[in-house]
């Protein structure tokens, strides 16, 4: 735009001028006039393209603003839950951290109980003495420490079944071979009877016998075992009381006894303590004397070893000289149908043999079976 001054139109006294002279200064403030609005004109256009474009930068910086906000929401977000996997992460770590603290602990615990019978050497020292006498030759080295097992299988015997044990097992498998036989029921009691037949069907014998057996030994923290008991002349019940009552007493280093019982077959007792603690230092100690009657009787005390089947495998054998006979009708007494069956059984000429063993179930009724090692 032009200057202060030039914006004003300086008259001249009319008086002095021409009526010529007045057009023409008409003429030039119109041309003033157009050229100041098309100034103006064009300032206001700039105005209007500058606001157009505040304005328009303004929404670009609000945009801006609302992205920033919505970013930094997805930071904090983003944030929030890393933290929360870290926070769980840790947590987990700490779990686990305390559970293999708690398995060494009793790790711990359990090697410290058992950190005098590590050595088999002491363990051995401990157990009570047992004097034996041993007759012909002795084993080999390789057969030592180990475990002979002597079967004895319990097996359900149904009705209208017998077992029948021939003293040749050759006979055993032709009765089985020949499967179904025809068994006279002769019986001078009912002449009915006289001429009555059955059929009966013969089957092998398969059991399931172990072929292989492993036993873990774990020392009982409450229970000992005292043997070198003496031989008085009182009852095995008599002598128990008196081991309670001596074992009970702290003086004594025991405590309350929960139970009392003699092993089978063996002059050892079994003391079971109501808590944990008490056994180990009785047995530390050995040996101790406990009075009985008049006198004062040495006794051996030892830890108390119990055996858990760890691992037991089974294979399935067949009894070489028995047969299972089924189908056997309830018609006749139980020893007549068991002398029925013994006799035809017995005759060479129906395939059979020698019989060592019978044993008949009637119907309706159910029985046992003992299988027992054949030592013969």
């Amino acid at each position: 735009m032009d200057s202060e001054e030039e914006s004003f139109v300086r008259l001249q006294d009319d008086s002095l001028q021409s009526p010529e002279q007045l057009r023409q200064e008409i003429e030039r403030c119109k041309c003033f006039s157009q050229e100041l609005y098309s100034a103006l004109e064009k300032d206001n256009a700039k105005l209007q393209t500058a606001k157009e474009a505040a304005e328009q930068r303004a929404q670009e910086l609000k945009k801006g603003g609302e992205l920033h906000e919505i970013l930094e929401q997805q930071l904090s977000l983003n944030g929030d839950e890393e933290r929360m996997h870290q926070i769980f992460a840790i947590k987990e770590e700490n779990n686990r951290l305390r559970q293999e603290k708690q398995v060494l602990k009793n790790k711990l615990e359990e090697l410290k109980k058992r950190e005098l019978w590590n050595d088999p050497v002491m363990v051995l020292s401990a157990l009570p003495e047992k004097k034996m006498i041993f007759k012909g030759l002795t084993a080999n080295k390789e057969d030592m420490n180990k475990l002979i097992l002597t079967p004895l299988i319990h097996s359900p015997l149904p009705g209208g079944s017998a077992l029948i044990t021939f003293e040749e097992a050759e006979v055993a498998q032709r009765i089985t071979e020949m499967r179904e036989h025809t068994v006279e029921l002769s019986c001078g009691q009912l002449e009915e009877l006289d001429q009555c037949r059955v059929r009966v069907q013969a089957v092998p014998v398969d059991i399931l016998l172990p072929s292989a057996l492993e036993m873990r030994l774990t020392q009982s923290s409450r229970s000992i075992l005292v043997s070198d008991l003496p031989s008085l002349d009182i009852s095995k019940e008599a002598l128990l009381d008196k081991l309670e009552l001596f074992f009970s007493k702290t003086k004594n280093g025991g405590s309350e006894v929960e139970s009392r019982e003699f092993l089978e077959d063996s002059d050892q007792v079994v003391l079971t303590f109501t808590q944990d603690g008490v056994a180990e230092p009785l047995i530390e100690r050995g040996h101790t004397q406990v009075p009985i009657g008049k006198g004062k009787y040495k006794v051996k005390i030892s830890p108390c070893m119990n055996g858990d089947i760890s691992n037991l495998q089974l294979q399935p054998s067949r009894c070489p000289r028995t047969v299972l006979l089924m189908g056997i009708p309830d018609v006749l007494s139980v020893e007549s149908m068991r002398d029925a069956l013994e006799i035809h059984f017995q005759k060479a000429s129906r395939g059979g043999g020698e019989v060592d063993a019978l044993a008949y179930v009637p119907a309706g009724q159910t029985g046992v079976a003992v299988f027992e090692e054949d030592t013969g």
